[in-house]
């Protein structure tokens, strides 16, 4: 029987939802304007791919994925801030995001700057928290926070925005396009695949066989959402689209062709889904089936 990957994401995504309203604060707090941002942009919609892959990984460890659900609600939270500080005027300027307004043209910029530096903290204070840090010992902890922080910081997401930003309007080679893919997006996909690993006590071995398949397709990820913004349709995208060439920066179809782009696409998802084939099968089939969504996907 073929693997049923939309059921299977809808439970995860599910399950992940439920742990961020748990975390996250009641919209009426005081100050009730930034508890409003951080969930308007929590539950804005979003595929959950980050954390459902946080829990396909732990599942391919033969690890109850349930136990990485902290880990999850912790990673969807950076990359939801990610996201508003994305769109904010002084990066990429987008009004819409995830077909709704974008938290800054919603709640106005300042408001959206602060749910973006909530968003970051509160991912660390959910991992810290004690029902879960009791559960690891203090070297697995200090681990997992360290994968977070570099995944998330000047030497992952943050250095590649940074980069991203460097080369708008300017003739760069590939290295740079990398660089940017890598970190930008890659950094905490791959980050995503290793806490799984990290979680259910994988061997050094097999932790690698997690990261090759994470770099994989972080990279395969971020060049599908450039081929999107070349040929997908904004009902189903849910944001602005042709906006990369129009602004000058460096995507895939643009300095290699979509031609390209779409024959790399399908070579990193098949050298991913290569790289888990030494492990067992029955553990691994929601990671082989989102591997394959990646080159299908509309948004």
């Amino acid at each position: 029987m073929a693997f049923d990957l939309p059921s299977y994401m809808e439970e995860r995504r599910k399950w992940v939802d439920e742990a961020l309203d748990r975390c996250l604060p009641p919209p009426t707090a005081y100050p009730s304007p930034i508890h409003e941002a951080m969930r308007y942009s929590v539950f804005g919609g979003g595929k959950r791919l980050r954390p459902i892959l946080i829990l396909a990984a732990t599942e391919a460890m033969g690890c109850d994925d349930r136990r990485a659900l902290p880990l999850a609600t912790a990673m969807e939270l950076i990359h939801t801030y990610s996201l508003v500080h994305d769109d904010l005027p002084a990066m990429d300027d987008s009004d819409y995001r995830r077909g709704q307004l974008s938290c800054h043209k919603k709640f106005g910029e300042a408001i959206a700057i602060l749910t973006g530096d909530a968003l970051l903290t509160l991912a660390f204070s959910v991992v810290s928290r004690e029902a879960f840090a009791h559960s690891l010992e203090d070297q697995r902890l200090a681990w997992i926070i360290r994968e977070i922080a570099q995944a998330a910081g000047i030497g992952g997401m943050v250095g590649g925005q940074t980069a991203d930003i460097l080369s708008q309007n300017k003739e760069v080679d590939a290295s740079v396009l990398l660089y940017v893919h890598e970190h930008k997006t890659g950094a905490l996909i791959r980050a995503c695949l290793r806490l799984g690993g990290i979680i259910g006590k994988a061997d050094p071995s097999t932790l690698e066989t997690l990261t090759d398949y994470g770099e994989k397709i972080g990279l395969a990820f971020q060049i599908g959402d450039d081929i999107l913004d070349v040929e997908g349709e904004e009902k189903h995208v849910g944001k602005e689209l042709r906006k990369d060439e129009a602004e000058g920066k460096i995507t895939y179809p643009r300095l290699l062709g979509l031609d390209y782009s779409k024959r790399e696409l399908r070579r990193l998802v098949e050298e991913a889904t290569q790289a888990i084939s030494s492990l067992p099968e029955s553990r691994t089939q929601p990671l082989r089936a989102i591997a394959e969504h990646i080159i299908q996907r509309r948004n």
